[in-house]
């Protein structure tokens, strides 16, 4: 398992994550102000058609029919936007950074499959994981004791000497 690797797959992975969040934020917004903007229009749609009552009552034809007009338009522009805003964002940017999360994602399990192997066969062979560490080890003992053992020699030697 190499730490780098890891570290290199998780900066691609939240880096793809922050791609992927703002490009649905700015869909998100997009698709808010749509559907404020169509709410709006429905508003105005909605006065045109009470609009149009009134002047049904105080005039007869002319004013009604263009008012229930304006009304039928504006309900039909609010309703068109509705599914405009409705959509799911398209484009290549999602796709790639969906696609870019998921090979970080796929080398992460690579990397953690590694590891698992690294450890599993550290449990089941222990003397493998041990014996390259433990051979320096003796060799610098080895060398300690010699050097311990010519010191204490070439005491004695002079102690006998005086």
């Amino acid at each position: 398992m190499n730490t780098e690797n890891v570290v290199k797959h998780l900066r691609a992975l939240w880096r793809t994550d922050r791609i992927i969040a703002d490009i649905r934020l700015r869909h998100l917004l997009i698709g808010l102000g749509l559907r404020a903007f169509a709410a709006l229009i429905a508003a105005f749609g909605l006065l045109m058609l009470e609009l149009s009552a009134y002047f049904a009552l105080v005039q007869i034809w002319s004013a009604i029919a263009a008012a229930a007009i304006l009304g039928a338009v504006n309900f039909a522009i609010a309703a068109i936007l509705f599914v405009i805003a409705g959509r799911p964002p398209s484009g290549r940017d999602i796709e790639l950074a969906n696609e870019i999360h998921g090979a970080s994602i796929e080398a992460l399990q690579l990397e953690a499959r590694t590891l698992q192997a690294q450890v599993s066969g550290a449990v089941h062979h222990p003397l493998s994981t041990i014996v390259p560490v433990l051979v320096p080890l003796i060799a610098v003992l080895i060398k300690t004791l010699r050097r311990t053992a010519k010191d204490s020699a070439a005491a004695n030697s002079a102690e006998a000497r005086s």
